[in-house]
């Protein structure tokens, strides 16, 4: 169901974007997938600027953090994944194997949320909704489509189930073995390990596009770089894609379904 009302625990159901160029970000994904915003603001004199398709909410893109700024890191989309209870999930990560790097805290009335690294060092959000569950609409073109963790730690896929209460099902997508994320009987994602070489373990974010062929030149039109060319699989055509501040993501033309 592209609207969505609520999300069951163990499912992701957010994104966001904390980026070094906030302006000229939000114009690329304008360009690339008709996003308008909805500028909150933050501390600081700094906003969060929510992307909607029509009056839904899909994604947020924000400044990246000094610290990380600082740092040099790339910008990198970020995954939420719905819980029951942030201070419950917080309190599973360290003897789950991971690490808090941001200890739970409200966000406003919007709702309650606990940064933390998996035991792969991939970065990753629990969200206890209250006001904003996460992304309004999905699976339909320019929202996000799938949420799939890229990791070279095979115990990272217990930390879910530990945390998030996330199960697995193996799945042959014919290109080596694949495993689905499940919550309850829905699928939600799904985690393999790094297809190139350098590729820090991360969660990666599929955005459903019409046309996978016109939306990859798109990109590079609109200054950013196609990583890997558009490629045909089980599950529809998908291109890696890079926008022009180096934030790494993946677009999809679902295959047609039977029936």
């Amino acid at each position: 169901m592209p609207e969505r009302t609520e999300y069951a625990q163990g499912t992701p159901n957010w994104v966001d974007l904390p980026t070094t160029d906030q302006d000229a970000a939000k114009a690329f994904y304008t360009g690339l997938f008709g996003w308008t915003y909805d500028d909150q603001p933050m501390d600081e004199g700094a906003v969060y600027s929510l992307a909607k398709l029509g009056d839904h909410l899909v994604a947020a893109i924000s400044p990246q953090p000094p610290e990380m700024a600082a740092a040099g890191a790339p910008p990198m989309w970020n995954t939420y994944i719905a819980v029951d209870s942030a201070d419950d999930a917080a309190a599973k990560i360290g003897p789950a194997g991971g690490k808090v790097a941001m200890e739970a805290f409200d966000v406003m009335d919007a709702g309650r949320m606990v940064f933390a690294m998996d035991p792969g060092g991939a970065p990753v959000a629990f969200w206890q909704a209250n006001q904003h569950i996460g992304a309004g609409l999905v699976n339909e073109p320019g929202t996000v489509t799938w949420n799939e963790l890229i990791t070279t730690d095979p115990s990272s896929a217990e930390f879910y189930g530990k945390v998030a209460g996330m199960t697995t099902s193996p799945m042959d997508m014919g290109q080596g073995p694949y495993t689905l994320f499940m919550a309850g009987d829905q699928m939600v994602g799904g985690t393999t390990t790094p297809q190139m070489p350098g590729v820090p373990n991360h969660w990666h974010v599929y955005f459903d596009v019409a046309d996978t062929d016109a939306s990859a030149a798109k990109v590079t039109e609109l200054g950013g770089t196609v990583v890997v060319p558009p490629f045909d699989t089980p599950v529809g055509k998908i291109a890696v894609v890079q926008d022009p501040q180096g934030a790494v993501f993946s677009i999809m033309t679902p295959a047609p379904q039977p029936g």
